[in-house]
């Protein structure tokens, strides 16, 4: 029996963590953009952050995540592609601000794959060296 995947569990934990907003919070601020309302239901966000089995989210729920996590869409969409569906193209550094676009993941070791999530992760610290330090030109 294979572990079950927790991809896009994780990400939303994760991002609402840095919100700092509680549950109850995040439900009532994820309004889907096209006009499906308010989607997200405070039961299935529990379930999904303690881990619990979940329906896979909709179109509806991840476009109105991508608004209460402040977050882009696509990182939604493929985090429950890789969570739900098995699928996987992409390494993310651990803040998934950076990732890496890999052909035939599947037939890679878990050590290349590591190596992979170790690069994204340099791209990732650089990025936010420079943004943090105006242009990341020296002497700024």
């Amino acid at each position: 029996m294979t572990e079950q995947r927790t991809d896009f569990a994780d990400l939303v934990r994760h991002r609402r963590a840095e919100l700092a907003v509680s549950l109850r919070k995040l439900a009532e601020q994820s309004v889907d953009p096209d006009g499906g309302g308010r989607p997200v239901k405070f039961g299935w966000l529990s379930k999904l952050e303690r881990g619990e089995p979940t329906e896979a989210p909709s179109p509806a729920v991840l476009r109105a995540l991508h608004v209460g996590l402040s977050m882009p869409l696509r990182v939604l969409q493929e985090a429950a592609a890789a969570q739900y569906l098995e699928m996987e193209s992409f390494i993310w550094s651990q803040d998934r601000t950076t990732r890496v676009l890999a052909a035939h993941i599947e037939e890679m070791s878990e050590e290349e794959r590591q190596q992979l999530a170790d690069i994204a992760e340099t791209f990732a610290r650089r990025r936010a060296q420079r943004s943090g330090s105006g242009q990341g030109k020296p002497g700024e």
